[in-house]
């Protein structure tokens, strides 16, 4: 199983850092200039939008539910370049340097998937999309607080490791929607 889930990860990861580089040729690496909170607001957008298409069941604007999954995936991302390299106010970077930047870290995601995956022997294929949809708003929150509380904490992993959770969250649940034959029953 941890091989399927290997491929599938790596077919998310695809899709998803396509539209990072798609975007990065329309726009540039203008995000370099959000601050982390900035780029956790922005995270916290799409999950809430998620949140409000599973609950109202429409929407009315184009973007579907995995578009907002693969926004997360990149955001999160481009959280974790921002906490390594802090926000620019010049935030011109090479194409070639920010693609090097986000396999670094979507990279660091994978393995830390891996790792969590052996122990808890996923389980994350018998839960809802729903459910990877409350668990990123929960990371969001906590987020929040360890950002107000100027990334102190003191018991509780930092911000680095929410982001990466998050990603994780997001991946399961592209995972669930580009591989539908591979969801169980109730798991929706």
């Amino acid at each position: 199983m941890a091989e399927k889930t290997d491929q599938q990860y790596e077919h998310v990861i695809k899709l998803c850092r396509d539209i990072f580089e798609k975007k990065m040729k329309d726009y540039g690496t203008a995000w370099r200039i959000l601050r982390p909170s900035s780029m956790t607001d922005q995270i916290f957008i799409k999950a809430q939008r998620i949140r409000s298409i599973e609950t109202k069941g429409t929407s009315k604007i184009e973007d579907d539910i995995k578009s907002e999954f693969i926004g997360i995936v990149n955001y999160a991302t481009m959280g974790l370049i921002q906490l390594d390299l802090g926000p620019s106010d010049h935030p011109a970077m090479l194409p070639e340097e920010a693609s090097e930047l986000y396999n670094k870290h979507i990279y660091a995601a994978k393995n830390l998937m891996g790792d969590k995956n052996h122990d808890y022997d996923e389980a994350w294929r018998n839960m809802r999309i729903s459910s990877f949809t409350d668990l990123i708003l929960m990371k969001l929150h906590r987020t929040k607080q360890i950002e107000n509380n100027q990334g102190k904490t003191i018991i509780s992993e930092g911000i680095d490791a929410n982001y990466m959770d998050i990603i994780n969250y997001a991946v399961f649940g592209l995972i669930k929607i580009e591989f539908p034959e591979e969801k169980t029953e109730n798991a929706n």
